[in-house]
Protein backbone atom coordinates (compact mmCIF):
# COMPACT_ATOMS: atom_id res chain seq x y z
CA UNK A 1 0.00 0.00 0.00
CA UNK A 2 2.78 2.44 0.90
CA UNK A 3 4.64 1.73 -2.35
CA UNK A 4 1.48 2.35 -4.41
CA UNK A 5 0.71 5.54 -2.47
CA UNK A 6 4.21 6.97 -3.00
CA UNK A 7 4.41 5.86 -6.61
CA UNK A 8 1.08 7.46 -7.55
CA UNK A 9 1.69 10.56 -5.43
CA UNK A 10 5.01 11.28 -7.13
CA UNK A 11 4.00 10.28 -10.66
CA UNK A 12 0.67 12.14 -10.63
CA UNK A 13 1.97 15.40 -9.13
CA UNK A 14 1.66 18.07 -11.81
CA UNK A 15 0.20 15.54 -14.26
CA UNK A 16 -2.47 16.52 -16.79
CA UNK A 17 -5.22 15.06 -14.60
CA UNK A 18 -4.19 17.20 -11.63
CA UNK A 19 -4.05 20.27 -13.88
CA UNK A 20 -7.52 19.37 -15.17
CA UNK A 21 -8.83 19.21 -11.59
CA UNK A 22 -7.39 22.66 -10.86
CA UNK A 23 -8.94 24.09 -14.03
CA UNK A 24 -12.32 22.46 -13.43
CA UNK A 25 -12.35 23.76 -9.84
CA UNK A 26 -12.06 27.28 -11.23
CA UNK A 27 -15.41 26.75 -13.00
CA UNK A 28 -17.30 24.33 -10.75
CA UNK A 29 -17.68 23.54 -7.08
CA UNK A 30 -14.43 22.12 -5.70
CA UNK A 31 -16.37 19.42 -3.86
CA UNK A 32 -18.18 18.29 -7.02
CA UNK A 33 -14.95 18.29 -9.04
CA UNK A 34 -13.31 16.20 -6.30
CA UNK A 35 -16.21 13.73 -6.32
CA UNK A 36 -16.26 13.38 -10.11
CA UNK A 37 -12.49 13.04 -10.37
CA UNK A 38 -12.35 10.39 -7.64
CA UNK A 39 -15.10 8.42 -9.38
CA UNK A 40 -13.12 8.67 -12.62
CA UNK A 41 -9.94 7.47 -10.93
CA UNK A 42 -11.81 4.65 -9.19
CA UNK A 43 -13.41 3.48 -12.41
CA UNK A 44 -10.33 3.56 -14.63
CA UNK A 45 -7.55 2.76 -12.18
CA UNK A 46 -9.65 0.53 -9.96
CA UNK A 47 -10.81 -1.65 -12.83
CA UNK A 48 -7.31 -1.66 -14.29
CA UNK A 49 -5.71 -2.73 -11.05
CA UNK A 50 -8.29 -5.45 -10.44
CA UNK A 51 -8.39 -6.77 -14.00
CA UNK A 52 -4.75 -6.04 -14.75
CA UNK A 53 -2.93 -5.96 -18.03
CA UNK A 54 -5.80 -7.58 -19.96
CA UNK A 55 -7.59 -4.23 -20.04
CA UNK A 56 -4.66 -2.50 -21.73
CA UNK A 57 -4.40 -5.30 -24.28
CA UNK A 58 -8.06 -4.83 -25.30
CA UNK A 59 -8.36 -1.05 -25.37
CA UNK A 60 -6.88 0.94 -28.24
CA UNK A 61 -4.92 3.31 -26.01
CA UNK A 62 -3.75 5.44 -28.92
CA UNK A 63 -7.31 6.26 -29.97
CA UNK A 64 -8.43 6.89 -26.41
CA UNK A 65 -5.54 9.36 -25.99
CA UNK A 66 -6.64 11.14 -29.18
CA UNK A 67 -10.27 11.22 -27.96
CA UNK A 68 -9.08 12.53 -24.59
CA UNK A 69 -7.08 15.27 -26.35
CA UNK A 70 -10.15 16.26 -28.39
CA UNK A 71 -12.25 16.51 -25.21
CA UNK A 72 -9.61 18.75 -23.60
CA UNK A 73 -9.56 20.99 -26.69
CA UNK A 74 -13.38 21.10 -26.72
CA UNK A 75 -13.42 22.18 -23.06
CA UNK A 76 -10.89 24.91 -23.90
CA UNK A 77 -12.81 26.21 -26.92
CA UNK A 78 -16.13 26.20 -25.04
CA UNK A 79 -14.47 28.13 -22.21
CA UNK A 80 -13.02 30.70 -24.63
CA UNK A 81 -16.33 31.18 -26.44
CA UNK A 82 -18.40 31.55 -23.29
CA UNK A 83 -19.27 34.98 -21.95
CA UNK A 84 -17.20 36.10 -18.95
CA UNK A 85 -20.13 35.89 -16.57
CA UNK A 86 -20.80 32.31 -17.65
CA UNK A 87 -18.24 31.08 -15.12
CA UNK A 88 -20.58 32.14 -12.34
CA UNK A 89 -23.67 30.94 -14.20
CA UNK A 90 -22.19 27.51 -14.84
CA UNK A 91 -21.69 27.05 -11.13
CA UNK A 92 -25.34 27.88 -10.51
CA UNK A 93 -27.04 26.23 -13.50
CA UNK A 94 -25.08 23.06 -14.21
CA UNK A 95 -26.84 20.28 -12.34
CA UNK A 96 -24.12 17.70 -12.87
CA UNK A 97 -20.68 19.39 -12.80
CA UNK A 98 -19.25 16.27 -11.17
CA UNK A 99 -20.01 14.42 -14.41
CA UNK A 100 -17.81 16.78 -16.45
CA UNK A 101 -15.00 16.10 -13.99
CA UNK A 102 -15.64 12.34 -14.02
CA UNK A 103 -15.68 12.18 -17.81
CA UNK A 104 -12.56 14.27 -18.32
CA UNK A 105 -10.52 12.48 -15.65
CA UNK A 106 -11.64 9.00 -16.74
CA UNK A 107 -10.68 9.69 -20.35
CA UNK A 108 -7.38 11.26 -19.34
CA UNK A 109 -6.37 8.44 -17.02
CA UNK A 110 -6.75 5.61 -19.55
CA UNK A 111 -3.26 4.68 -20.67
CA UNK A 112 -1.63 7.19 -18.32
CA UNK A 113 1.71 6.35 -16.74
CA UNK A 114 0.15 6.03 -13.28
CA UNK A 115 -2.42 3.53 -14.55
CA UNK A 116 0.25 1.38 -16.14
CA UNK A 117 2.50 1.65 -13.07
CA UNK A 118 -0.37 0.63 -10.78
CA UNK A 119 -1.15 -2.39 -12.97
CA UNK A 120 2.50 -3.45 -12.87
CA UNK A 121 2.65 -3.02 -9.10
CA UNK A 122 -0.58 -5.00 -8.65
CA UNK A 123 1.04 -7.83 -10.59
CA UNK A 124 3.82 -7.98 -8.01
CA UNK A 125 1.76 -7.53 -4.83
CA UNK A 126 -1.88 -7.77 -3.77
CA UNK A 127 -4.30 -5.76 -5.92
CA UNK A 128 -6.31 -4.55 -2.90
CA UNK A 129 -3.33 -2.87 -1.22
CA UNK A 130 -2.32 -1.26 -4.54
CA UNK A 131 -5.89 -0.01 -5.06
CA UNK A 132 -6.05 1.43 -1.52
CA UNK A 133 -2.65 3.14 -1.84
CA UNK A 134 -3.46 4.52 -5.29
CA UNK A 135 -6.86 5.87 -4.27
CA UNK A 136 -5.39 7.53 -1.17
CA UNK A 137 -2.75 9.23 -3.33
CA UNK A 138 -5.39 10.32 -5.86
CA UNK A 139 -7.54 11.69 -3.01
CA UNK A 140 -4.66 13.77 -1.64
CA UNK A 141 -3.68 15.17 -5.04
CA UNK A 142 -7.26 15.74 -6.19
CA UNK A 143 -8.15 17.47 -2.93
CA UNK A 144 -5.15 19.77 -3.22
CA UNK A 145 -5.97 20.49 -6.87
CA UNK A 146 -9.64 21.20 -6.17
CA UNK A 147 -8.85 23.57 -3.30
CA UNK A 148 -6.12 25.27 -5.31
CA UNK A 149 -8.49 25.76 -8.24
CA UNK A 150 -11.17 27.24 -5.98
CA UNK A 151 -8.61 29.60 -4.40
CA UNK A 152 -7.35 30.73 -7.81
CA UNK A 153 -10.92 31.65 -8.73
CA UNK A 154 -11.14 33.96 -5.73
CA UNK A 155 -7.98 35.91 -6.60
CA UNK A 156 -7.73 36.20 -10.37
CA UNK A 157 -9.69 38.49 -12.66
CA UNK A 158 -12.29 36.40 -14.49
CA UNK A 159 -10.92 37.32 -17.92
CA UNK A 160 -7.43 36.02 -17.06
CA UNK A 161 -8.90 32.92 -15.47
CA UNK A 162 -10.99 32.21 -18.55
CA UNK A 163 -8.04 32.63 -20.94
CA UNK A 164 -5.70 30.65 -18.67
CA UNK A 165 -7.96 27.66 -18.13
CA UNK A 166 -9.02 27.57 -21.80
CA UNK A 167 -5.39 27.73 -22.92
CA UNK A 168 -4.39 24.99 -20.48
CA UNK A 169 -7.12 22.68 -21.77
CA UNK A 170 -6.20 23.32 -25.40
CA UNK A 171 -2.46 22.82 -24.82
CA UNK A 172 -3.03 19.61 -22.83
CA UNK A 173 -5.37 18.37 -25.55
CA UNK A 174 -2.86 19.09 -28.30
CA UNK A 175 -0.05 17.43 -26.35
CA UNK A 176 -2.21 14.35 -25.78
CA UNK A 177 -3.06 14.08 -29.48
CA UNK A 178 0.55 14.68 -30.59
CA UNK A 179 1.92 12.11 -28.14
CA UNK A 180 -0.66 9.53 -29.31
CA UNK A 181 0.02 10.14 -33.00
CA UNK A 182 3.81 10.11 -32.62
CA UNK A 183 3.62 7.30 -30.04
CA UNK A 184 5.82 9.15 -27.56
CA UNK A 185 5.28 10.13 -23.96
CA UNK A 186 4.97 13.87 -23.49
CA UNK A 187 2.68 14.06 -20.47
Amino acid sequence: MVAAFLLILLAESGDKTQLAVISLSCRYSAWQVFLGAMLGFLLVDGVSIVIGGALLAVLPIRWIAIASGCVFILFGVVTLLSKEDDVIEVKKKNRFPWFASFYLIALSEVGDKTQIAAIALAGETSWDSVLLGAMLAFAVLTGVGAVLGAKILAHLPRKWLKIGTASLFIVLGLLSIISAILEITIL
